[in-house]
């Protein structure tokens, strides 16, 4: 799950758009939408997907530590899809992939799958910012020799960065109009109005208001433990800077933290600065 709980505490159920967290969740675990978005995604073409279990999609219990994935899908063919939706800037994004796919990997063990037997993972994550600073609208990474690119290191494992904010070349007009979407720009073509319309139509429907605004509740409260944890183990520590890195590791982003701290942003941004 992208760290967006508190876009979450901020945004009406009206005003969610395919970007918001639980908006993508919905909307992607209709396979009439997520086997299309896959394929503009990869250029490939999928027969069909499969959701193995439903609690990777969305868990709205929002009470557990461990990692909820977006949205986990199979296409039946040996390869498992993880789509994660990312909204707020995350300086351990790339580490989460490296968690994220051993979290699937593990999942797979458990069942009872040999290490041979791992199927091929692509994990996606969409990201409404250029997490590099190239200005491309993807980055693809394999697992590659440094003293030969052209060996492969044959793990199946692909992992894949989008930027909605990409200014090069380097994507096919399709590609362009979806991302573009995402980025809260019009539809452009057949398919995304076709998520623009699921977009509408969740937002009329009784049910998932409920269930966002019980979601919304769930983090209210988590967020709240979360900052007097923080407050707790700083003043433990003995120090600001406890106080500091606990937060910014529960994800609350630097004007929360100074806030809550009543300290400056600068003081703040200083001490996390001062980690990297």
């Amino acid at each position: 799950m992208s760290n967006n709980n508190h876009a979450i505490k901020e945004k009406s159920f009206e005003s969610l758009q395919l970007k918001d967290d639980f908006m993508f969740s919905v909307i992607m675990r209709n396979q009439k939408y997520c086997r299309p978005f896959l394929e503009r995604i990869l250029d490939v073409s999928i027969s069909h997907i499969e959701y193995p279990d439903a609690q990777h999609t969305i868990d709205l219990s929002a009470s557990s530590k461990s990692v909820r994935l977006d949205i986990f899908v199979e296409d039946g063919k040996n390869t498992v899809y993880n789509i994660e939706m990312q909204t707020g800037r995350n300086k351990n994004l790339p580490k989460r992939t490296r968690y994220y796919q051993g979290m699937i990997d593990l999942n797979s063990l458990e069942k009872g799958t040999g290490y041979k037997n791992l199927k091929q993972s692509i994990i996606i994550f969409i990201c409404t910012f250029d997490l590099f600073g190239e200005g491309r609208h993807i980055y693809t990474f394999e697992n590659r020799c440094i003293q030969n690119l052209y060996l492969g290191l044959g793990d199946a494992t692909t992992k894949i960065i989008l930027n909605t904010k990409g200014f090069m070349n380097d994507v096919g007009p399709r590609m362009k109009k979806l991302l573009n979407y995402i980025d809260g720009k019009q539809p452009e073509d057949a398919f995304t109005k076709e998520l623009d319309a699921a977009v509408q139509s969740v937002r009329k429907n009784q049910k998932w208001r409920l269930d966002y605004m019980t979601l919304q509740m769930k983090y209210d409260e988590k967020y709240e433990q979360g900052m007097e944890q923080g407050i707790k183990q700083g003043k433990r520590e003995g120090k600001l800077e406890g106080a500091v890195l606990t937060l910014d590791e529960l994800g609350y982003s630097i004007s929360e933290i100074a806030q809550r701290l009543n300290q400056r942003e600068d003081t703040v941004l200083k001490i996390l600065k001062s980690q990297d």
